[in-house]
């Protein structure tokens, strides 16, 4: 067991587990606990934490966790999450999807929890699907919600003596598993037209982000609606289309930057930004930090980045739209 929150937190960056940023903790005694377990391409950790708060924002983003699911467990106490515009309230055996690559906020009593780390090419959901799942409480007492919950809770402390085929038949079972919760929740619900139509927006935007030409008028017209009517679909969403693309494409530029040797100028005009100056403005602004400190030699480190602007809450603040 961790006395100590510097031991703690350093114990958590190793275990692979995306980062946070602490906010506030028990004032009493500090007692906390991590272990991390692989199965095949499947990441087990579980954690033991005092009362308190945390929360991930651009800060402590890493390119990384785009290729993540996070799915968390309540054994003992419970714990709020939110994200984006969901609050899952969790009770013991409840689970929830997160996405690493969004801000997130936990509230916690003394808790333990089991976090499970999917990779997003192994566990697939459609833009459309995630959406609607993530932050969204998973009842774990019944159905196959109650399977997964039973299942990671055991496999927590117990992952060893697999060979390398086993550990890799099991960790697909157990996201099998997971994927048949998840479709559970979503239920038998067809999406309305809007979110259907929506969808099919976002998978456009998605595979032509390289694409300097790709505006809204261009989009609606691909899809035979109104520009009107596109800006209409995502009146009720986080980013409006503009700065849906914008911030998909600095996601797309962090992530080249990050695994490859190409400039910075080099990276932007690929992914459609053609002012070099422009792009490396809109990317402090956003992630805090200059493109080109994901140039330097010491890019496969996590970037420290420079005090953003906070607003009360200690948040950055990044205006998208």
């Amino acid at each position: 067991m961790l006395t100590d929150i510097e031991t703690f937190q350093q114990t958590l960056a190793a275990s692979g587990l995306p980062p946070v940023l602490s906010r506030r903790h028990d004032s009493g005694e500090f007692r906390a606990d991590v272990v991390a377990r692989d199965l095949g391409p499947l990441k087990l950790i579980e954690l033991v934490t005092p009362e308190g708060e945390c929360f991930r924002d651009a800060r402590c983003s890493r390119a990384d966790d785009e290729e993540l699911w996070q799915i968390d467990l309540v054994t003992r106490g419970r714990a709020r999450v939110e994200q984006g515009r969901d609050t899952a309230d969790l009770g013991p055996t409840d689970l929830v999807l997160i996405d690493p690559a969004r801000p997130v906020r936990f509230t916690s009593t003394a808790c333990t929890h089991v976090t499970m780390l999917v990779p997003r090419r192994e566990l697939r959901l459609r833009p459309g699907d995630a959406a609607r799942l993530a932050g969204v409480r998973i009842k774990g007492n019944r159905g196959p919600g109650a399977l997964v919950s039973s299942l990671a809770r055991d496999m927590a402390r117990s992952l060893t003596g697999f060979r390398t085929g086993e550990a890799h038949r099991s960790a697909a079972a157990v996201i099998e598993l997971i994927s048949v919760a998840l479709e559970a929740q979503l239920g038998d619900a067809r999406p309305c037209p809007d979110e259907a139509l929506r969808d099919r927006v976002l998978g456009y935007i998605e595979a032509r982000l390289s694409d300097r030409d790709l505006v809204p008028a261009g989009i609606a017209a691909a899809h035979h609606i109104s520009v009107r009517r596109l800006h209409k679909l995502f009146e009720d969403q986080p980013l409006t289309v503009a700065a849906l693309i914008r911030r998909r494409r600095l996601e797309r530029c962090r992530a080249d930057l990050t695994h490859s040797d190409r400039t910075v100028a080099a990276v932007a005009a690929r992914w459609g930004f053609g002012d070099p100056a422009h792009f490396s403005r809109l990317f402090k602004a956003t992630y805090g930090y200059g493109a080109a400190a994901l140039t330097s030699n010491d890019r496969a480190r996590t970037v420290k980045a420079p005090a953003a602007r906070h607003g009360k809450d200690g948040g950055a603040h990044v205006v998208e739209r």
